[in-house]
């Protein structure tokens, strides 16, 4: 089963790889209309010239949760009194893991198993639909005249309308959902739930809610600036909120039990020994049988039991008999 993870695991992180750096699932071609004021928003510049840019956010999901779970796992490892912590278990029958370090390896094995599945989820999204971001005819730069484009209400199909950069194009054709806010939104749900089910605040009830809170309006804001640079519309980041969303209440829900520890299964039931013979070979024990034989006993027992019982004679009725002297009388 450990060997089985691990190429999952290994699938899913390849997956990732072809569908962010590679071509092996092309995007879908959409067109549009003609001067759609929907698209026609200034273009931003690359990703990398963002407030928030991709290497800041990939660096934050990463570290924000890891430190997170490190620092709430030894904080219950080291504070746990010693009858109440779990004992050193073996896993996949090769590796013998501490408590301490399996809830780790655990957690957040599963936490980058979600990382790499909303991504994904996020490129698989903007691969089928091919919807353009708002800066999408800046960067396409359409040859209105040469399309004959006469009217908003016209509707351009050609797939080699576009006079810009394909490599600008094709980025620009990759909205729905948002990956950065789908991965934002990941990272903060899943911390915020492991904050809220783990960890143990005594003496002040503002701490959890606070560290909750603060890291939730760190994923809202990723998408606003999304919005705000003319990256992504507003439909797009409600997406991508909802992939991320959905991914982290699953995992944790589903998969590691709300961050519980395992229980173990409890021994089965012993079978009661056979007796042995005098041989040493195990006999056979066969239902309690009523013999007739000795049901005829008792019968015969209880019939005895009546034959000795004294026998009462009925009682004579009361006859008057003539004496002897009155006949002779007569």
């Amino acid at each position: 089963m450990f060997y089985f993870q691990l190429v999952i695991m290994a699938g899913t992180v390849l997956l990732a790889y072809y569908f962010e750096y590679t071509d092996t699932f092309p995007v879908h071609i959409q067109g549009f209309f003609c001067y759609d004021k929907s698209f026609s928003k200034p273009y931003p510049g690359p990703d990398d010239t963002s407030k928030i840019p991709p290497v800041l956010i990939y660096s934050l999901v990463t570290a924000i949760p890891t430190v997170t779970i490190l620092v709430g796992e030894l904080c219950a490892f080291f504070t746990k009194a010693a009858a109440t912590q779990e004992k050193t278990i073996v896993t996949a029958d090769c590796c013998y893991f501490n408590p301490l370090l399996r809830r780790i390896i655990r957690f957040l094995g599963v936490y980058a198993f979600g990382l790499f599945t909303t991504t994904i989820f996020a490129n698989a999204g903007q691969v089928v639909t091919g919807n353009q971001t708002p800066h999408f005819l800046s960067a396409c730069r359409p040859n209105y005249t040469a399309l004959g484009c006469q009217s908003t209400m016209q509707y351009i199909s050609e797939r080699r309308a576009c006079t810009g950069n394909p490599l600008i194009v094709m980025s620009a054709r990759k909205s729905f959902p948002s990956k950065d806010a789908a991965l934002s939104v990941y990272a903060a749900v899943y911390t915020v739930m492991y904050v809220t089910l783990v960890f143990r605040t005594k003496g002040t009830r503002l701490t959890k809610p606070t560290i909750s809170l603060t890291l939730l309006c760190l994923a809202m804001l990723v998408g606003v600036i999304r919005v705000a640079e003319y990256r992504n519309h507003w439909a797009d980041v409600l997406a991508g909120y909802f992939t991320g969303t959905a991914i982290a209440v699953f995992l944790v829900t589903c998969v590691i039990n709300n961050f519980q520890r395992l229980q173990p299964y409890p021994p089965p039931p012993s079978r009661p020994q056979r007796p042995e013979s005098v041989l040493g070979m195990p006999m056979v024990t066969l239902p309690c049988v009523e013999s007739p034989l000795e049901k005829l006993r008792e019968d015969l027992r209880s019939l005895r039991s009546h034959d000795h019982q004294p026998y009462r004679f009925p009682a004579t009725p009361d006859v008057l008999i003539p004496s002897r002297s009155i006949s002779s009388e007569v």
